[in-house]
């Protein structure tokens, strides 16, 4: 499993927290960047998917 694919992944849980966390508050701005943090999270793991699949056909 590529680091890439595990850091995405805590970006994601991070985001999620932060926008529960802004729509509890009522703040707009948090609850923004908890989406923003979400997407740069899947962005993220999905290069990572990208990696892993390519040093697997590398290896066959």
């Amino acid at each position: 499993m590529d680091k890439d694919r595990i850091a995405g992944a805590a970006k994601q849980a991070k985001g999620a927290i932060k926008e529960a966390a802004g729509k509890a508050f009522g703040d707009p701005k948090l609850t923004a960047e908890g989406k923003s943090g979400k997407v740069e999270g899947k962005i993220q793991s999905a290069i990572g998917g990208v990696k892993d699949a390519t040093r697997d056909a590398l290896k066959k």
